[in-house]
C-alpha cells in the first residue's frame, strides 16, 4: 500500500500550511487546494483517502463542495473532516443552519484549532480507514463456516484468522488469535454461544462479539446485548447484513441500529 494521500482544503494559508507540514511529517502525501473548483480538480486526479474541508470564500462553497464530493462515484465514500469557520466569521464564511443539516461528514469542527488538537482525528479516520478486521468464525456447522468465510473473503478490510466448533473452542481461540470480532452463533454442543460471549467479554473485554445465529428471538437479542455483544443477526439476512455488522461492531458501534433499543426495552413476551 502506498502513502496515505489527503486532500487539504482552506483558504487561510497559514493554517493549511501548518496543517500540511505536520500531516507531511507523519509519511502523508498531502494535496491543498485554496477554492472550490481546485478541490474537484484534485480530487479527480488524487483519489484522495481523507479529504479535510476547511473555510472557503464566497460562504457556501465548502458546503457545495462537500455536496459535490458526497455526490460524486469517485468520493462518495472518503473519509471527511469539515472544519467549520470560527464563531466570530461565521456570517461571512461559515456554515448556514440549512447546510450544517444536510452534513454528512465523519468529523465536524470548527476554528480555532490547533493542528495537535487535530491530528488525533485523522489519525482515528485513517487508521478506521486502513485497518484489517481480525475476524474469529463461531459455527458448530461446517457448511456455515464455509459459507460465512468464502463471503468474508471477497472483503479486503476483513481477514478471517480462525474457526471454532463451539463456546468452549471459542474462548481458547480468542486468547491465542485475539480477533477484532468474533461470528457467534448460539446453539452450540459443549458451551452455547451466549455462555461463550460471558466469558469471553470477561476475560477479553476489549473483543467485539457479533452474534449471528437462527435463534433469533428477541429474548435472545436481550440476553446478548446484557452480556456483552455488540450487534445480532439472524442467519436469514447474513448475506445482506454481515459486512456491514462487522464494521459497525468494530468500529465500536451497535448493529442494527435496532438492537440496543429492541434489547433495553424488551420486557418479556407480554403478549401485545
Amino acid at each position: 500500500m502506498g502513502a496515505i494521500k489527503i486532500l487539504l482544503v482552506d483558504d487561510e494559508e497559514e493554517f493549511a500550511g501548518n496543517l500540511k507540514s505536520a500531516l507531511e511529517g507523519k509519511g502523508r502525501e498531502v494535496s491543498v487546494a485554496v477554492n472550490k473548483s481546485q478541490a474537484q480538480d484534485l480530487s479527480k486526479h488524487e483519489k484522495p483517502d481523507l479529504v479535510i474541508l476547511g473555510t472557503l470564500l464566497p460562504r457556501g462553497d465548502a458546503f457545495q463542495l462537500h455536496k459535490w464530493l458526497r455526490q460524486s462515484p469517485d468520493t462518495c465514500d472518503v473519509c471527511l473532516i469539515v472544519i467549520d469557520a470560527a464563531p466570530a466569521d461565521r456570517e461571512t464564511k461559515g456554515w448556514r443552519w440549512s447546510e450544517g443539516m444536510q452534513l454528512e461528514a465523519d468529523e465536524y469542527l470548527s476554528k480555532p484549532i490547533s493542528v495537535d488538537s487535530l491530528m488525533p482525528k485523522v489519525d482515528g479516520l485513517l487508521d478506521e480507514k486502513t485497518r484489517t478486521i481480525k475476524v474469529l468464525i463461531v459455527d458448530d456447522h461446517a457448511v456455515v463456516r464455509e459459507g460465512v468465510r468464502a463471503l468474508l473473503g471477497l472483503q479486503d478490510d476483513i481477514q478471517v484468522i480462525g474457526e471454532a466448533v463451539d463456546g468452549q473452542d471459542a474462548i481458547e481461540k480468542v486468547g491465542k488469535l485475539t480477533p477484532n470480532v468474533v461470528l457467534m452463533d448460539i446453539a452450540m454442543p459443549i458451551m452455547n454461544g451466549l455462555e461463550a460471549t460471558k466469558q469471553i467479554m470477561s476475560k477479553y473485554p476489549e473483543t467485539k462479539i457479533l452474534v449471528l445465529t437462527q435463534h433469533d428471538e428477541p429474548d435472545n437479542m436481550y440476553v446478548a446485548k446484557q452480556i456483552g455483544a455488540q450487534g445480532f443477526i439472524p442467519k436469514r439476512a447474513a448475506s445482506s447484513d454481515l459486512t456491514s455488522g462487522i464494521r459497525a461492531v468494530d468500529a465500536g458501534r451497535y448493529f442494527p441500529k435496532s438492537f440496543a433499543y429492541v434489547s433495553a426495552n424488551w420486557q418479556g413476551d407480554t403478549g401485545n
